[in-house]
């Protein structure tokens, strides 16, 4: 279904019946990439996939300023309030997840639990902000300048999903094409508007967070599993799970434990 928030349209996808759970894709995903995980988790819950702002069928607008993290979590809150949801899980990865952390912070009576996979709730230090802010601004340059091919050119081959070349060839295949379908202004735009570098640093709220939280890492992505302990420490109710022989992306390495894991701390939390 379309919704439409402020002038621009979210494609959301809603499965099954339940307890409601918002799912929300990494950078250069949409909904269409959590589909093993939707089959383990939807027997149980009403499953919400949405299309993250510049990213699958949402829309893609060319103002920078609805890309900022904060004015998505409230688009977000609009989308849940379309629905008539008042309050739900919410599973993020990567870019998906720092954007579920912000919903948490913003809007902490509306979530009931959190998820977050291979994600971190931002950068520390304004130095490495900036040093952040200058490195994604040029690759969105690179993604305008160059074309999608020679930009999921180049994003398959850096070291943090490496370990994806071990996956099927078909499988690589269909996220290869899931990726190439994304516009080239929404990935731009959200890098610029939504990357490490441009959101607030959450670490000094996260002892705020008094909701369960689980974070996942994958034992092969080592900068992560060392966020993800950390994030662990600051936060009140939270559990670390590390998953042996994954990299950045589990739900898609390794969708069985992952698909476990998940349902074991919604069914026991």
């Amino acid at each position: 279904m379309k919704i439409n928030i402020k002038s621009v349209q979210y494609h959301v996808d809603v499965v099954g019946a339940g307890d409601p759970i918002v799912l929300l894709h990494g950078f250069t995903g949409d909904g269409t990439t959590w589909s093993e995980t939707v089959r383990h988790i939807s027997h149980h819950h009403k499953v919400i996939l949405i299309d993250i702002i510049g990213h699958g069928k949402s829309d893609a607008p060319t103002n920078l300023e609805r890309y900022d993290i904060q004015c998505a979590a409230e688009d977000l809150a609009e989308i849940l309030n379309n629905l008539n949801i008042k309050k739900a899980d919410f599973l993020g990865y990567s870019m998906g997840g720092r954007l579920a952390l912000t919903f948490a912070i913003l809007f902490p009576t509306r979530v009931n639990r959190l998820i977050l996979e291979s994600s971190t709730p931002g950068i520390k230090s304004e130095m490495e902000r900036s040093e952040r802010r200058q490195k994604d601004s040029a690759l969105a340059r690179r993604i305008l300048d160059e074309g999608m091919v020679a930009f999921v050119d180049y994003w398959e081959d850096i070291p943090l999903f490496s370990s994806q070349k071990r996956l099927p060839e078909e499988v690589q295949k269909n996220i290869r094409m899931q990726r190439l379908g994304n516009s080239p202004i929404g990935l731009s735009n959200s890098l610029l508007g939504m990357g490490t570098g441009s959101q607030p640093s959450w670490w000094e709220r996260l002892n705020a967070i008094e909701l369960p939280v689980l974070i996942t890492a994958g034992g092969l992505d080592r900068k992560f599993c060392l966020i993800g302990k950390d994030m662990q420490d600051h936060l009140k109710n939270a559990q670390y799970k590390e998953i042996p022989h994954c990299g950045h992306a589990i739900h898609v390495e390794d969708p069985q434990k992952f698909g476990t894991i998940i349902e074991e701390f919604l069914n026991n939390t």
